[in-house]
């Protein structure tokens, strides 16, 4: 079983930046995918930035790309997302997820994840 905890969320005015970490735990990660999604209030989930267990691929959303960077310590079983120049329009809770997946292609659908952390609240203040 999967078990992905995030922290790291906060209160912070624009501009301002944050880093976000989820610790996972279970099984070996070699095949699995971690992402990073967000949900503002009266809105879907949305993808924010992916990151394959093994290797160097990263990838963002256009509305992210630049301003965060995602990045994993295998060793820890954690993975990050650094979050530059933050804007209010980035307020959201912030979750990871995870699905294990030999695809080529990089899930950027929220329903193509079989585990969830329970979220982090992003607020940024103009």
């Amino acid at each position: 079983q999967v078990q992905l905890v995030e922290s790291g969320g906060g209160l912070v005015q624009a501009g301002d930046s944050l880093r976000l970490s989820c610790a996972a735990s279970g099984p070996t990660f070699s095949r699995y995918r971690l992402g990073w999604f967000r949900q503002a209030p009266g809105k879907e989930r949305e993808f924010v930035a992916g990151i394959r267990w093994i290797g160097s691929s990263r990838y963002y959303a256009d509305s992210v790309e630049g301003r965060f960077t995602i990045s994993r310590d295998n060793a820890k079983n954690t993975v990050y997302l650094q979050m530059n120049t933050l804007k209010p329009e980035d307020t959201a809770v912030y979750y990871c997820a995870a699905v294990q997946s030999g695809e080529w292609s990089f899930p950027r659908d929220y329903w193509q994840y079989d585990y969830w952390g329970q979220g982090t609240q992003v607020t940024v203040s103009s």
